[in-house]
């Protein structure tokens, strides 16, 4: 099934704007930051902590809701299922 993948701010000069990605039928968001770390290996430790918990500053929106709110990186993806990964973000 296809996904897209919608990065910002340091993700987005690792892996681009905007990544589509085939991925097997019941892939959940923990299966799909694996892939994406496959493809970039400064990915992954940026996004989950050594226990493979998500860092509590990182946001990851499923379909525009966020996964904390879900079933974590649990979340089943499905057919068009867009994914943004946010990091953390600064400013004044």
């Amino acid at each position: 099934m296809n996904v897209k993948v919608k990065t910002f701010a340091d993700f987005r000069e690792l892996l681009g704007p905007e990544v589509a990605l085939s991925v097997p039928e019941g892939e959940t968001v923990r299966g799909l930051l694996r892939v994406l770390g496959r493809r970039h290996a400064a990915f992954l430790p940026k996004v989950l902590g050594h226990d493979g918990q998500l860092r509590p500053y990182i946001n990851i929106l499923h379909n525009g809701r966020n996964v904390k709110s879900l079933d974590d990186l649990d979340t089943r993806l499905a057919e068009a299922d867009v994914i943004a990964i946010f990091p953390p973000l600064a400013g004044g």
